[in-house]
């Protein structure tokens, strides 16, 4: 059986920000020229969490998110989701690219970004990717970093924009909504007290929260189609007095019932911070009057 030839994005690529796309946009292209697959390796764990043995790097996306935002918005066909384990941490950086790159995955050419390091103790880089290329007679392109008023894009710069709930300035890094996919669970049908039909969704462990509040927000269904959502982030503190994390989102214009469904949910704007209300009835007033801001923003979108 004759092996996919691939063009291969290198990279974690956590939350596929507009850095990103400069590299998998060249996929694309390089793909289309040579008759191959655009494709692009990342990793299920951050290499910094098993490298460093410190707390996790709270991660943008999951890697579901990280593989359909690729399809999505840059056409990559094939997302190589490699286990980074002791064995991938310590493998030599050459042996990286001539087995597992080229002899297990086809690539027939690579794209990396400039500030690119593999291989045992990060010893491959940007340079010494290009040269054995050269030797291997394949191609190589090395992106150089991409900026926005004058800020290198970074997924770490865009983790502090949502962990402040900034996710206007955080889109537009990313170059599109920030994104949660999950099953929709049943939840404590706080929706039907208010008179809206919800979805409770959970964020992955390890991935990043943003800040407690409530957000305008479009929840897209398995059908394709999509809605707009007010969703709260946080603890609940009006009808809970526990601490554990919900992601809940009241949909507007809809009626039906969305348990068991994978859903997306994109996020556009903080609307508030969280904060406990009197009563239900102080709540359901609040909840109403940031679904009218959330109608009023899509209106013009």
């Amino acid at each position: 059986m004759q092996q996919d030839r691939r063009v291969i994005a290198l990279g974690f690529f956590d939350g596929v920000h507009l850095g990103h796309g400069a590299l998998l946009n060249r996929v694309g292209e390089m793909a289309a020229r040579l008759k191959a697959v655009p494709a692009a390796v990342t990793f299920d764990t951050h290499p910094e969490n098993l490298i460093l043995k410190s707390p996790a790097v709270p991660l943008l996306s999951s890697p579901l998110d990280r593989a359909e935002l690729m399809r999505r918005y840059y056409g990559i066909q094939d997302v190589i989701v490699a286990h980074f384990d002791e064995r991938m941490m310590h493998m030599p950086w050459r042996e990286f690219v001539t087995d597992y790159l080229v002899k297990e995955n086809g690539a027939v050419h690579l794209v990396a970004g400039h500030d690119f390091h593999f291989g045992y103790k990060g010893e491959g880089n940007p340079e010494r990717l290009a040269q054995l290329c050269c030797e291997l007679g394949i191609g190589c392109d090395i992106i150089p970093k991409v900026e926005r008023d004058h800020i290198t894009i970074s997924s770490t710069y865009i983790r502090t924009l949502i962990a402040q709930g900034e996710m206007e300035r955080a889109n537009e890094f990313l170059g599109h909504p920030h994104t949660l996919t999950d099953t929709v669970a049943h939840g404590k049908k706080l929706g039907s007290t208010l008179g809206f039909p919800t979805v409770n969704l959970r964020f992955q462990p390890g991935v990043l929260i943003p800040a407690y509040g409530v957000y305008a927000t479009k929840v897209w269904f398995e059908n394709g189609e999509s809605r707009p959502a007010v969703t709260n982030i946080g603890v609940r503190p009006t009808v809970d007095d526990g601490d554990k994390v919900t992601v809940e989102g009241f949909i507007l214009d809809f009626s039906g019932d969305l348990y068991g469904q994978t859903v997306r949910m994109e996020f556009y704007k903080k609307l508030r911070g969280e904060r406990k209300f009197a009563d239900l009835e102080a709540l359901k007033q609040e909840v109403m009057h940031n679904a009218e801001q959330t109608r009023a923003y899509f209106a013009v979108r």
